[in-house]
């Protein structure tokens, strides 16, 4: 009985005899590349085993340290802001929103002018038309109140002047 009756037979190397190696290699050379996959394998073996117990002694010396999971966390995302930061696609986002910033306040700025004008001439020709045609009715409650409502609007339109500068509007206008 022939060893081909019972099948084929491994040789040492893991190779089965009377295996027929692939085109283009004798079978010496597959049998060395067969060890040499069998030692490759090993040595994965060997790193995951060696990284399983590096992973263990990682999470050992944090515990040991007070480094919890939320640290941690903590530390990625403050490791990952800076990294956005520094990118130049944030650069870029930032001197945009920047230049906005400034084109909105400008934009802002000449309106809160214009409103200022506009309060200031309708407030004196207010002032000039009504002061002396109704003094009952300036002396009423209702007029005080509504008189100390566009006083203050006019003060946080224009900001206070010089000689207001000691006292706030509101200070006189206790409920």
């Amino acid at each position: 009985m022939d060893s081909s009756e019972h099948g084929p037979s491994m040789s040492s190397t893991g190779v089965a005899s009377g295996w027929n190696p692939p085109p283009g290699l004798t079978e010496e050379e597959a049998e060395e590349m067969q060890v040499e996959l069998i030692k490759v394998e090993d040595e994965i073996e060997t790193l995951r085993q060696v990284l399983v117990a590096k992973e263990r002694h990682a999470a050992e010396l944090k515990r040991r340290l007070g480094i919890g999971p939320l640290s941690e966390i903590k530390q990625n995302l403050t490791k990952g802001w800076h990294e956005v930061q520094c990118s130049n696609a944030y650069k870029r986002t930032q001197e945009t929103l920047s230049q906005a910033g400034q084109m909105t306040s400008a934009a802002f700025s000449s309106m809160g002018s214009a409103i200022r004008n506009q309060f200031g001439e309708m407030s004196s020709n207010f002032s000039m038309r009504h002061s002396l045609s109704m003094p009952a009715m300036r002396n009423s409650p209702s007029f005080k109140t509504f008189e100390d409502k566009v006083e203050n609007m006019k003060y946080k339109v224009m900001g206070q002047s010089n000689e207001e500068s000691d006292r706030s509007p509101t200070s006189n206008n206790a409920p």
